[in-house]
């Protein structure tokens, strides 16, 4: 199990360690090399509709788990105090669902908030187009769990 380093950073550094999480809060920002090595960077912004970093005093956690998957690599792990967990690879549909996902979540976070109106027509039509893969991700977990 690949485990990392973690270094607190008032601004992210031009080049970033193999194995190093960089942490700026000013920024509200974790960014690291992917961890399959395709060296790809990967940046994690810290918000309610994003991630969220634990740092326990010793270690870092982030939530949810990282899907790289506008890379070739497709990877796809956790980071859980300051450990890569793997997960399975996600097919290109499952991708999709989880992307429509995070937007309706990004979508309600700023309606609740009355950052957006999510009465507008435009973004009414748009939902509508954009969240059927979600019945169709209900449907798939209810036939796997019959």
């Amino acid at each position: 199990m690949k485990i990392l380093k973690h270094k607190f950073v008032e601004q992210i550094p031009e080049e970033l360690e193999e194995g190093v999480l960089y942490l700026s809060i000013p920024f509200e920002t974790v960014i690291h090399k992917c961890c399959c090595g395709c060296g790809n960077e990967v940046v994690t912004p810290l918000s309610p509709t994003d991630w969220s970093m634990t740092f326990d005093g010793e270690t870092i956690t982030l939530n949810p788990s990282i899907g790289n998957w506008n890379f070739n690599c497709k990877s796809h792990y956790f980071i859980r105090k300051n450990r890569v967990e793997w997960s399975r690879l996600y097919s290109k549909k499952e991708i999709e669902v989880v992307k429509n996902i995070d937007l309706r979540d990004k979508l309600e976070y700023l309606n609740d908030r009355k950052l957006i109106d999510l009465e507008n027509k435009e973004l009414k039509e748009f939902k509508s187009q954009k969240f059927n893969f979600i019945n169709w991700w209900k449907r798939l977990f209810k036939k796997k769990s019959k």
